[in-house]
């Protein structure tokens, strides 16, 4: 809490090093137009408020603060005579928002020379009219270029995500395609199998019983067990020998089709018990078929499933059908944004998913969320492709206290100890040029910080990099 006003003296605010260039004449004017006030220890002013003044230490210790989540992280602590705070970008007048940006505290009885934000902005322009021009440029520069560069960085990893997509979706699209031609010729030749057999001269009852095997053969695979390798092997000699002893042409190549169906030797011994002999072959013939069409019908199924799988995750990542702010499944977002990079992530890259889904939907913004968890998962593979291209990648959620973590770890190269403090700085990079602008960072932390009240950390040495992400289980939207 501030004391009375205190005497101002030029020379004292002169030995200070942001006015140590200025006129003994500029000096009496600051004495004059602002104020010399005495703060006991606690807070100066608090971050998103008006921001009214300029404050200058004379003597003391001063903290600064950013508002992350619900808590107060200190950002500054420092007894350096002449640090300054507060209305900083007074001379940019209404064209951004004059609120403080920060919050400011003392540890201890501290005199601060203080300047009213007005009276700043009009000093700034009045004595240094070039510099505030050059101010100006390069703070409405910096803000143009970041809001184009971001938007860059948005549209190369819409790119790369369609490309994901793009691959994703022909392998589904492919195999339908394949299984509809397969498909059409197994009917086909069925048609022609079912002629053959219509011109024998076969008993009502026999014709009955083909059917009947023709309808339970279908439904065995549908039924079918799912076999190791070791085991197919095994049951295809098996139905070769048997096919063989029965005089089936082609056994070798009629078998593994039966084993993929669920067919074994005993259901084939009761095929045999239930037409003449003469007929057998035929007949086996004509249940080949039909499994072989249950089989490729199954791929059709699955491939079309795949598809719409894919549609609907594309859905949930871009979030195309949502309220920008809603209660999301942060497991839901996760699990979109890691199918649409599965095609860049690749396969020599194993993901291991450690979801607690006791954890309850949040308050958020879940097409941001999802632009956060690709930045993330994007470093952590370019993380480990610089390790050799081998690794794993772990994506884990769980609480912590009143907020939820979400963790992507890697076991890339890791981030260097110089550095790391500067990885969420806007536009630098530690990918080669042409790769990276800087900004993928800086962006999840604006979403994160900013839009959610959240936070982000970073553990990382060699082998185990860990980026932490906390959210509020409960929040307020933030416009």
């Amino acid at each position: 809490m501030s004391e009375a006003c205190l005497p101002c003296e030029p020379a004292e605010i002169g030995s200070l090093f942001l006015f140590e260039k200025l006129t003994p004449e500029q000096l009496g004017r600051l004495c004059e137009a602002g104020r010399v006030e005495r703060y006991e220890p606690g807070p100066v002013y608090t971050e998103g408020e008006p921001a009214t003044c300029f404050y200058v230490m004379i003597e003391g210790t001063v903290v600064l603060y950013r508002r992350v989540g619900g808590d107060d992280v200190e950002v500054t602590r420092t007894s350096q005579r002449g640090v300054y705070a507060g209305a900083m970008q007074a001379y940019l007048g209404d064209r951004v928002r004059q609120v403080y940006n920060n919050s400011l505290r003392v540890t201890e009885p501290t005199r601060f020379f203080v300047l009213p934000s007005d009276t700043f902005a009009a000093i700034m322009q009045e004595w240094f009219p070039m510099a505030v021009h050059l101010l100006e440029g390069l703070f409405f520069g910096s803000k143009s270029a970041q809001q184009a560069i971001g938007q860059r960085e948005r549209l190369l990893a819409l790119g790369s995500l369609s490309a994901g997509l793009t691959h994703e979706l022909n392998n589904p699209a492919a195999a339908a395609v394949r299984a509809t031609e397969g498909l059409r010729e197994r009917v086909g030749k069925m048609r022609r199998k079912l002629g053959i057999i219509a011109q024998g001269t076969y008993s009502p009852e026999m014709m009955a019983n083909l059917i009947e095997m023709q309808e339970r053969t279908a439904e065995r695979v549908a039924k079918a067990p799912a076999l190791s390798p070791l085991e197919a092997a095994d049951r295809e000699d098996a139905l070769t020998d048997w096919l063989d002893d029965h005089d089936i042409p082609e056994g070798w190549r009629i078998a593994p089709t039966f084993v993929q169906a669920g067919v074994d030797a005993d259901w084939l011994d009761q095929v045999a018990a239930a037409v003449d002999e003469d007929i057998l072959p035929n007949a086996i013939g004509w249940l080949n078929y039909t499994a072989e069409t249950e089989l490729l019908m199954d791929e059709i199924k699955d491939s079309t499933a795949r598809i719409s799988h894919l549609v609907d995750a594309a859905k949930q990542y871009s979030q195309l059908d949502r309220a920008p702010f809603q209660n999301a499944d942060v497991h839901e977002l996760l699990d979109s944004t890691l199918l649409m990079l599965s095609g860049k992530i690749g396969s020599r890259i194993e993901v291991v998913k450690e979801f607690d889904r006791t954890l309850p939907k949040i308050p958020a913004y879940p097409a941001e969320l999802n632009q956060v968890w690709t930045n993330l998962v994007d470093n952590a593979v370019s993380a480990i492709n610089s390790a050799g291209g081998e690794g794993t990648l772990t994506v884990r959620t769980a609480r912590e206290n009143d907020r939820l973590l979400v963790e992507f770890r890697d076991t890339g190269v890791g981030i260097p100890a110089e550095i790391r403090d500067r990885i969420f700085d806007p536009f630098f990079t530690t990918k080669p040029v042409g790769e990276g602008t800087g900004l993928g960072l800086d962006i999840s932390w604006r979403i994160v910080a900013d839009k959610h009240h959240g936070a982000i950390q970073v553990r990382s040495e060699p082998g185990d990099t860990r980026f932490q992400v906390l959210l509020p289980l409960t929040t307020e939207e933030v416009t």
